[in-house]
Parts: structure tokens; sequence; C-alpha cells
């Protein structure tokens, strides 16, 4: 059966997967960005922005796969944009430039009705503003099949965790700490319960951890 993942969630060692502040030239946050630094040395990275170069191994790797079997993904609307309230126009089109790293639909949550758009290399956006389980409804109808992503962020990831909708975490844990921001792991009540830790992988810069949807 398709399931939910959700991979390269990246947080710090405190706990946040963004920092306060965030802004059109702070996409995580003030200071934020430190977060994705493991990511940004990586060989897939280079590639995605056009240029060669890059570190391989563990982390390329995680990074490299991460859309592997993924025929949709799901959004919040803090990781598809700084705007907040009533969209006031729909001129913004994401942080990814003209071709963004999707290329299948995206599903943003917004309380807010914004129309449907296509971009480049086949992504589609698509708002969603009746929660969680009507955009993933929508997201395993689009999928044909195959998986749906959950890219982020805090809150997005919290919601379909709480819920126990979530079937696969990819946690990536860096070596930082950001002091506040957003966390993922805050009153998840019985979380323990619902989900195991199934593996702890260190690589030189960070640590990935492989948490599933326990079996009953």
């Amino acid at each position: 059966m398709p399931k939910l993942v959700a991979r390269c969630i990246t947080i710090s060692l405190d706990g946040f997967s963004a920092a306060k502040g965030q802004a059109l030239d702070a996409p995580f946050g003030k200071d934020g960005l430190r977060l994705m630094r493991w990511a940004h040395v990586t060989q897939y990275f280079a590639a995605m922005i056009g240029k060669e170069g890059g570190a391989e191994g563990l982390d390329n790797d995680f990074l490299t796969h991460a859309f592997d079997n993924i025929g949709a993904s799901i959004m919040g609307r803090n990781m598809f944009g700084p705007q907040r309230g009533p969209w006031p126009d729909e001129d913004w089109k994401g942080w990814w430039g003209p071709n963004p790293p999707f290329h299948h639909p995206v599903f943003v949550l917004s309380h807010h009705k914004h129309s449907s758009f296509q971009m480049e290399g086949g992504t589609s956006f698509h708002f969603v503003n009746d929660g969680i389980e009507s955009a993933l409804k929508q997201a395993f109808a689009a999928a044909n099949g195959k998986d749906v992503r959950v890219g982020g962020g805090a809150s997005t990831v919290r919601q379909y965790l709480e819920a126990s909708l979530i079937d696969e975490l990819h946690l990536v844990q860096a070596p930082i700490l950001l002091g506040s921001g957003e966390r993922i792991f805050e009153g998840l009540d019985g979380l323990s319960d619902r989900y195991e830790v199934v593996e702890y992988i260190p690589s030189e810069t960070v640590a990935h951890v492989h948490i599933i949807k326990k079996t009953k």
C-alpha cells in the first residue's frame, strides 16, 4: 500500500526545525538556515542548483533517494512562502524558482483560498483549506499508487504525527543549537506508544534517525 513518509526533516540538538523570524531572505527563520548546512555541501544540492562538485557519502545518499517512489507532496503554508493571512495576490510561486525540485503535484495547507498553478518540470501547486486529511486524500489520489511525502514545516509534520498518519519519518539531527523556534515533538502525548526508532545512523556531519509507526 502507498505510504505517507517524511524525509530529510532536520532538527537541531535542542529540537527545533526552524528558527523564529521567517522572512523572504530567511526561509528557516533568523540564522535557521544553519540547519541545512549538511545538505548544502552535498553533490545532490550542487547539481540541483546547476553547479558541479559537492560531497558524496551518506548524507548525499539520503538526499538523492528522498524522492524515491514519491508521487505527490504535502507542505504547510510557511514552507511554501513567508506570507501570513489572506493572500495579497498570487504572484508568489515559492522559494524554488521556475523549476522546483518536486516534479509532481504539491498540496499546500492554507486557511485561505488560492488558485492552483503549474510550474516547469511537472511541479504543480494546489492549495487545501479544509484540513490535513483532505490534503492527504487529494495527494494519494494524485500520486497514482506511489507514496506521498510530507515536506514540512514543523506544524505540518506534527499534525500528521499527532493523527498517526505518517508511516515513516526520516529525521536528521544537526549538531547545532537554535535556542528557540518551531518544534515538531511538542504536545505529542503517547507518541512512543505509536512510533518507534528503528535506525540511528551517524554521518560525519549529522545523525540520520529512522522512525516508523508501530504495527498493531
